[in-house]
């Protein structure tokens, strides 16, 4: 799918609005500008990253005395087909200083497929001052698989307390399960405009639109503040898989905008082009 737009995306230019839905065009319309952008697009990265599968790890640490671990913390998630090897937990996306008494962290963990989700190995290395803790449960949302799975520890990972282990292989509680239809990957390329002052560095959204009204929720293109300041910028092409809510086979309509703030929030957006990857990354 391919969807011009050629037009700001700024409070100060055009008609000052930063958020626009796009039709698809017939992709001759576009195609002739593009011819040699697509070689360069199709990156190792990328292709990795379409066969890769996205979980959402949150992790609550329990409201007791020194529950908190300044310790480095590790994951492994084991699947049906195999296991992601040992992650180390290190950016949480809410708090600058993680594992803290009686708080919920959330991280972004990618991985191969590696099919249902069965079971977690979670633990520390004892480094640091303060390192034994208390690990209340861990919550892991797969939209690939279309589940959310809690797992329940309520235990110590503390080598002075409880039976001084600090690693533990936890199940996730059955009837604590949500199940939802599963997201698939979506192929999005963005084209930034070759005029002055046409990149951006703001926090770019998209939602996509199927037919019968079915849409995405609203979806952040970049993760981080970092990768605004490196996407987005003037004449250049980026590309993102982003696993959304399936609205079939045919896209109706995008609504791209950002949310402003910043000194550099004003962008010129070219086009966008949008395909649908098959389950298996195809």
């Amino acid at each position: 799918y391919y969807f011009p737009c050629q037009r700001w995306l700024a409070v100060e230019e055009d008609d000052g609005q930063i958020v626009r839905e796009l039709v698809p065009v017939d992709e001759a319309f576009v195609k002739k500008d593009s011819e040699n952008d697509g070689q360069s697009l199709a990156t190792l990265g990328l292709e990795q990253k379409a066969k890769s599968t996205t979980y959402t790890v949150k992790v609550k640490t329990g409201d007791k005395k020194n529950a908190g671990t300044d310790a480095n913390v590790f994951i492994t998630l084991y699947g049906s087909k195999d296991d992601t090897g040992i992650i180390s937990l290190k950016a949480s996306k809410i708090n600058k200083n993680k594992f803290e008494r009686g708080k919920v962290d959330e991280f972004t963990v990618e991985s191969v497929d590696i099919g249902d989700l069965k079971k977690i190995k979670i633990g520390h290395d004892n480094k640091g001052n303060s390192t034994g803790w208390f690990l209340e449960w861990v919550e892991i949302d797969a939209p690939s698989l279309g589940q959310c799975l809690k797992f329940p520890c309520g235990r110590w990972l503390d080598k002075s307390e409880d039976d001084g282990a600090i690693e533990r292989i936890i199940f996730p509680a059955e009837l604590q399960t949500r199940e939802y239809i599963p997201f698939v990957p979506y192929e999005i390329t963005v084209y930034t405009s070759d005029i002055f002052g046409a990149g951006t560095d703001a926090d770019v959204f998209i939602v996509l639109y199927g037919s019968d009204g079915i849409c995405t929720q609203q979806k952040s293109l970049c993760l981080n503040k970092r990768e605004q300041r490196m996407y987005f910028e003037r004449n250049s092409v980026n590309q993102f898989i982003v696993e959304l809510e399936d609205v079939g086979d045919i896209i109706e309509k995008i609504r791209i905008g950002h949310r402003g703030g910043g000194l550099n929030s004003g962008w010129h957006l070219d086009r966008v082009a949008i395909r649908r990857l098959l389950p298996n990354g195809k």
